[in-house]
């Protein structure tokens, strides 16, 4: 095992499988150069918190022949990869989320390989490339009109 490898497995929560969570985390970090491995406070909808590891960055998406970045953050819970990660979409200020199919309001990402997810048949690498070909057919957001109200509103 690498010496990066070794720093993600020694990032995670006991908890955790941790040298398979380290080994995908590895490989997604290879493909996604804009990610970073996080460990941080996940707070669920009922206000529960649980320390879990995250990528925290962005994907690049090709939309209409131009490259953007688009800024995601995935959590891996316990149970990974027993149960699929928990996937957001996370705007900075100048930025607005497009709600449609795949993206809630709130940039919660609802991809069907999230809802069919299955060990052994899903991955993270995957996931994330499921997400590049998704948002670039459909980008999850867009760039704020100098005119709007600075809050972003569900509908």
């Amino acid at each position: 095992m690498t010496s990066f490898k070794n720093s993600i497995k020694k990032m995670l929560p006991k908890t955790y499988l941790r040298s398979h969570v380290a080994n995908e985390i590895y490989a997604a970090l290879i493909h996604f150069k804009n990610l970073a491995p996080i460990v941080d406070k996940y707070i669920y909808n009922d206000g529960t918190t649980k320390v879990l590891m995250s990528l925290t960055g962005t994907i690049p998406i090709l939309f209409n022949d131009k490259n953007y970045n688009i800024p995601i953050k995935v959590w891996l819970e316990e149970s990974y990869p027993q149960s699929a990660p928990i996937c957001y979409v996370r705007p900075t200020r100048e930025m607005v989320i497009l709600q449609g199919n795949y993206i809630s309001c709130n940039g919660d990402v609802l991809l069907p390989y999230l809802k069919e997810w299955k060990q052994g048949n899903c991955d993270l690498v995957s996931l994330l490339q499921v997400m590049v070909a998704t948002f670039g057919d459909n980008p999850p957001i867009c760039m704020r009109p100098y005119l709007q109200p600075s809050q972003a509103h569900c509908k």
